[in-house]
């Protein structure tokens, strides 16, 4: 569903990681795991365990999980998969992000193989259209990532 972290070059920003937990946590985890790399990028995720524990709380308990880990970041990375423009969740994440002056961008992550080295299709883009997307393995996104946080953050809407 979603994780934080930080990135840029030059100053920080936390970023909030938004995806579809079920079908694309393998290709996220590669998208995380490649920013401990990255000079000025700082991965810090929450543990999907939590979005599962609010589940049996109901909507609201979850909407208030979402809005604090929002709440803590200037940028918000959409991590688009297969069916990611489906997922009522992360339609929410990019509502509240957009709200609270998030910049906000998409990374394609279907072209990254999962745990059994496939690729999947490419879904459908969940974001407004003035959001720029990338895709993680044509546009280098293992040495782009603090870039594209970093111009979201300026492009923000505020």
């Amino acid at each position: 569903m979603s994780a934080l972290g930080a990135g840029g070059k030059g100053m920080a920003r936390r970023t909030f990681f938004s995806f579809h937990y079920e079908r694309d946590v393998w290709r996220a985890t590669n998208v995380r795991k490649s920013s401990q790399f990255l000079t000025g990028v700082d991965s810090e995720w929450i543990d999907a365990s939590l979005w599962e524990d609010a589940k049996l709380t109901g909507d609201a308990a979850l909407k208030r999980l979402m809005d604090n880990a929002i709440t803590g970041t200037s940028v918000t990375a959409v991590l688009i998969g297969a069916d990611t423009y489906r997922r009522r969740w992360v339609k929410y994440e990019i509502e509240r992000s957009i709200e609270k002056g998030n910049g906000v961008f998409g990374i394609y992550i279907h072209n990254i193989r999962d745990q059994s080295g496939w690729t999947d299709s490419k879904g459908m883009n969940p974001l407004p259209p003035h959001c720029r997307t990338y895709d993680w393995v044509y546009d280098d996104g293992r040495n782009m990532l603090g870039n594209w946080v970093s111009l979201a953050y300026k492009e923000r809407i505020l």
